[in-house]
């Protein structure tokens, strides 16, 4: 089914979504005053000749939500040139299945641009292919030092807890590592949706 623009109005603005969060606002929020945007890339968002629509699906619970979103937004609020509006995923999933990853996962943040006539120019889903790639491989380095943590395919709530808050603490200095590079990486992906539109 069609996403309409009735459907799509009914969304959070990306103000309203920071506003209804419960979880992780404070690292949103900073990632999103963190954001480097190059002017060349700030360009090719202003450009546009006519605004574009962006469809939103997310969660605060979602790592690459807190990661990715942030920059959307701020590319939408310096160019003024992305009308952004976001659904909860787990209450909208009648959209999220639109917009599966390989067709099969319901991954999060889902960024779908649109035309003035809704007609879908791109989506952008949970994060850049280099960057999920960069993450496996540095993963599975981790585990091969790591023999406490067992197999890379071991679900992360069924390891100990010892092993557990190991990995979580070098999880999330990986992404703090690898924030300036994602984030380029994301405005990249995004500026090739656009320059389309164009």
């Amino acid at each position: 089914m069609a996403v309409t623009r009735e459907r799509f109005a009914s969304g959070l603005t990306f103000e309203q979504y920071k506003q209804q969060m419960t979880r992780n606002r404070e690292r949103f929020e900073q990632n999103e005053r963190e954001v480097q945007i190059k002017p060349p890339d700030l360009a090719a968002f202003q450009a546009l000749p006519q605004p574009l629509d962006v469809l939103v699906l997310a969660e605060d619970w979602c790592g690459d939500v807190i990661a990715n979103l942030p920059v959307l937004g701020r590319l939408a609020q310096e160019s003024g040139k992305l009308n952004v509006r976001v659904f909860l995923r787990d209450q909208n999933l009648d959209l999220m299945d639109q917009y599966l990853k390989e067709g099969k996962y319901r991954s999060i943040p889902a960024f779908v641009f649109f035309d003035r006539y809704f007609n879908e120019l791109g989506r952008f889903i949970e994060r850049p292919d280099d960057i999920s790639r960069l993450r496996e491989r540095k993963r599975r380095e981790l585990y091969g030092q790591h023999p406490e943590y067992g197999s890379p395919e071991t679900p992360i709530d069924q390891l100990p807890e010892e092993a557990r808050a190991g990995l979580m603490q070098w999880m999330a200095s990986l992404r703090e590592e690898l924030k300036p590079s994602q984030d380029q990486a994301v405005i990249r992906d995004l500026r090739a949706i656009v320059e389309r539109a164009k």
